[in-house]
């Protein structure tokens, strides 16, 4: 009679092991929600219709963002006297609504935008505002405001001024802040002054809930991840490229960034990265 074999024991984890073994990723109630920047379209100006018409179902292939954040010079609205803006802004609102489908967008206004802001009103929304970001049940507050002129409007000072410590930020706005070490070209930052008028409009006990700030107009990719201004320590700031054929250079500067804001529990945090598109 053909002698059986010892059954196997199976191995048990010891439960320092386990425990481990069940901290390694990330937990359970983390929530990971994606988003992408695009910068400086500019549609009206050369192919830059084309060009954006080529990168922006990129940005939102694979894993679909939950919103769309557009950093102003969308159109270039102000060429030619403002007499071929309604044109520009509709070509770049059918552009985005056939390709975003539902997902929600929201654009800022930029330079090229400021002369005709009714118009930049009538197709993407207001200037300046602030909503809840999609799918963190209001934890975190998405800003935007209105520095088209180099300079931040009343309106958008006033919702600095407002912001809480019961919710976390993400802010956009077009031209980038002067802030140490940046590369963008001096005269597409902010100055001095206003960048100092900015910080100081944000309430001490909500500068540890901006997560990011993300501006555009400087037609490259720049980011600085920590103590971008005495107070703000924690703050990532990020200049994104261009996604048109204004002033951009496509051995680098064209693409937007693929950016996740994970929350977890009460704290919150963003990673953005840049994607390079030809």
């Amino acid at each position: 009679m053909k002698k059986q074999a010892p059954p196997v024991k199976k191995k048990t984890l010891s439960s320092r092991t386990a425990a481990r073994n069940r901290t390694a990723g990330p937990s359970a109630k983390a929530q990971v929600i994606r988003f992408a920047v695009i910068g400086d379209s500019h549609v009206g100006y050369g192919n830059s219709s084309g060009i954006f018409k080529n990168l922006l179902p990129k940005a939102v292939a694979g894993v679909k963002p939950r919103f769309v954040i557009f950093g102003g010079d969308n159109a270039q609205a102000g060429a030619d006297h403002g007499n071929h803006a309604d044109a520009y802004y509709k070509d770049f609102k059918d552009t985005v609504t056939s390709t975003l489908g539902n997902i929600p967008y929201k654009a800022s206004i930029g330079n090229w935008e400021a002369s005709t802001a009714n118009l930049f009103t009538k197709y993407l929304g207001a200037v300046s505002g602030k909503m809840n970001f999609p799918g963190t049940q209001g934890k975190v507050k998405y800003v935007w405001l209105d520095c088209a002129l180099g300079r931040f409007t009343p309106a958008s000072i006033n919702l600095l001024t407002n912001l809480d410590d019961q919710h976390y930020y993400i802010i956009d706005f077009h031209w980038p802040l002067k802030v140490s070490g940046i590369t963008v070209d001096s005269s597409h930052v902010l100055s001095g002054a206003e960048t100092g008028r900015f910080f100081a409009s944000i309430p001490a006990k909500a500068r540890d809930k901006v997560l990011a700030i993300f501006t555009h107009h400087g037609h490259l990719f720049y980011h600085k991840l920590n103590n971008i201004y005495p107070g703000f320590t924690q703050t990532k700031f990020f200049v994104c490229g261009c996604s048109g054929d204004y002033k951009c250079k496509s051995n680098g500067d064209r693409g937007y960034y693929d950016a996740a804001l994970t929350i977890n529990g009460n704290q919150a945090s963003i990673e953005a990265f840049r994607v390079k598109v030809v």
